[in-house]
């Protein structure tokens, strides 16, 4: 069976992306784009985004997960650590973030070094989480090859009853990463496939370098 999808096509004419536009520091054009989509009744899940690691396999692998937080220090989301993507992070730090909006043409690339955040910082994060998803973080060995949904729904069925009219602590396999950029690009789509592509990459001075990448 076979699909052709070489018709398959759109012009992108809604914005563009000028140097003189542009921010020194990437965060202030990150805050910017990231606004405006949140923003945007296009949009759905505007923190919604990619990360690519490489496996223990060796192969890469993207998933999407939520950002959470984000400033001058980096980007937060929070997920199991003996995930796949945990157990990937920990012999390889090396990361990508990917962000798409298509109803803006607009999509921001961010290469970067993962970091555990402190105990503190996924504390006060998991206590802010409805209970059904923190009994979830305990419920779920994320990544795990499991018989069934009905054994899954039976871990759950036991951690309420573990923690009936408990306080619900946070595991300690459960906590955020953050992705500390080194280069973030802003890709803004144009007619005639010239489109704008922004690069800002971290200099030892810890300032960044603006440069423009062909289309």
């Amino acid at each position: 069976m076979s699909h052709d999808l070489s018709n398959h096509r759109k012009s992108y004419e809604k914005f563009e992306l000028l140097e003189q536009n542009c921010p020194e520091h990437p965060i202030f054009l990150f805050k910017d784009w990231f606004s405006f989509a949140d923003a945007s009744d296009l949009v759905d899940e505007a923190n919604a985004m990619n990360i690519a690691t490489i496996g223990e396999d060796g192969f890469p692998k993207n998933r999407i997960v939520l950002l959470k937080k984000y400033d001058e220090t980096g980007f937060i989301f929070y997920t199991n650590y003996n995930s796949e993507k945990g157990k990937a992070i920990a012999k390889n730090n090396h990361v990508c973030l990917s962000f798409f909006w298509p109803a803006l043409e607009r999509q921001i690339i961010i290469k970067g070094l993962v970091e555990k955040v402190s105990e503190e910082i996924s504390d006060t994060y998991f206590l802010s989480r409805p209970d059904g998803s923190k009994m979830g973080a305990w419920a779920s060995n994320q990544s795990e090859v499991v018989e069934s949904r009905e054994d899954l729904e039976g871990n759950l069925k036991k951690i309420e009853g573990d923690f009936k009219n408990k306080k619900i602590s946070r595991p300690k396999h459960w906590g955020g990463y953050r992705v500390k950029p080194v280069s973030i690009e802003f890709w803004q789509g144009r007619p005639n496939r010239m489109h704008d592509r922004i690069r800002y990459v971290l200099q030892k001075e810890i300032t960044w370098k603006l440069e423009r990448l062909a289309p």
